[in-house]
């Protein structure tokens, strides 16, 4: 008697619904980024998991919202609590390096299926902080050349012969310097990575040499000298305007906000875009799961289902045209010929692997403006 009552209470206690979790979600970026995670990411999530919720917390844009995401870790790693408020943080890639130093992140990436699926060195090395194993990329931007087949049958593949287009067809060439946008200072960078005498990998990883600053003179009289025959646009959006109109043949731009644009009519579907050697900056946004996070278990299911190639696909890649954070030949056969053609035939995957660089370190991307402001005019 008494084991059919034990056995009773173990099937009613069977039957008893598992305790609802209600997964936080802190993300830095534009509401776009907290739109996706409340009205695509969250509800997929929910469906995935019945019984839990996602809850989104945008902190702002920028670099200014990552900050925040730290200051919060910041203040509760120093009141001592046990249990943090944020289950899961979106963040640029700068603040991962310090989050890992301090301390505040859990090492999941090879808990959860996706991580494998990871190819591209920004996920272990952060802006010079090894940061493998505690990050998964949500996405990755990136930066590359815009230039009108029509004008350009035959685009220039590297710097090098860029330099060379540049002094046969002046002023068709267009780029936004350093304080019109991010897109500018991507190029300029580029530019170092390919000209400077120093050693560029060493600018993208560290650590910082005050030496290597004294090796990009020349590096810095070429673009000058290259600046004479290019126009300067007002913006990220400048540069696109102005190839839209035909006032330039070529230009840096933002791929996802060039793809963008054109999916809304503001851009020729025309244009195209190349990326070239020795490669241009981009950057990723990371997921992170503090280590003090009170439903970790569920924060690594919720960055394995968001880092699906499915997800990755029609997600990321199809509302947003990001590249997306895992390898993109793991996406291919979750896309329709037609989204795979717009997003990697001009830029393959293996352009991605390969030509895909960070930017410098902070103390090198610093220098770097502060020499361009002197040296080029």
């Amino acid at each position: 008697m008494k084991r059919l009552t034990y056995a009773a209470i173990a099937i009613a206690l069977a039957a008893l619904p598992v305790k609802a979790e209600e997964l936080t979600v802190v993300t830095a970026g534009d509401q776009n980024m907290v739109d996706y995670i409340n009205q695509y990411l969250g509800p997929l999530f929910e469906k995935t998991y019945p019984g839990n919720t996602v809850r989104a917390v945008g902190t702002g844009p920028g670099d200014a919202g990552s900050q925040k995401i730290l200051e919060r870790f910041d203040a509760q790693s120093a009141a001592g609590s046990k249990t943090w408020d944020v289950d899961v943080a979106v963040v640029h890639e700068k603040f991962a390096g310090p989050m890992v130093q301090k301390g505040y992140l859990e090492k999941y990436r090879s808990d959860i299926d996706t991580g494998k699926l990871v190819t591209r060195d920004n996920a272990n090395n952060a802006l010079g902080s090894n940061v493998g194993g505690y990050v998964m990329p949500m996405f990755n931007s990136q930066t590359a050349i815009a230039y009108n087949p029509a004008v350009v049958p035959n685009p220039p593949k590297s710097y090098v012969e860029l330099v060379d287009w540049v002094k046969q067809h002046p002023k068709q060439f267009g780029y936004n310097g350093i304080k019109g946008g991010a897109s500018g200072v991507s190029f300029v960078m580029g530019w170092i990575y390919a000209f400077g005498a120093g050693d560029a990998n060493n600018l993208m990883t560290g650590p910082f040499k005050q030496e290597e600053t004294t090796k990009w003179g020349d590096a810095f009289k070429s673009l000058a000298e290259f600046n004479k025959n290019v126009t300067l646009t007002p913006g990220n959006a400048g540069t696109l305007d102005m190839l839209n109109r035909g006032e330039i043949a070529m230009g840096p731009v933002w791929v996802d906000m060039f793809y963008s644009w054109q999916a809304n009519g503001q851009l020729s579907p025309d244009l195209k875009l190349v990326l070239p050697a020795p490669g241009m900056p981009g950057q990723p946004m990371h997921y992170v799961v503090p280590a003090e996070a009170a439903h970790k278990d569920l924060a690594e299911k919720f960055v394995a289902l968001a880092t699906s190639p499915d997800v990755q696909a029609n997600g990321i890649v199809k509302q947003f045209n990001w590249y997306p954070g895992i390898d993109a030949n793991f996406v291919k056969p979750k896309l329709d010929q037609a989204t795979w053609n717009k997003l990697f035939v001009d830029i393959t995957p293996d352009d991605l692997a390969t030509k895909g660089k960070p930017f410098p370190i902070a103390p090198y991307n610093d220098a770097i403006l502060e020499a361009y402001e002197k040296s080029v005019k």
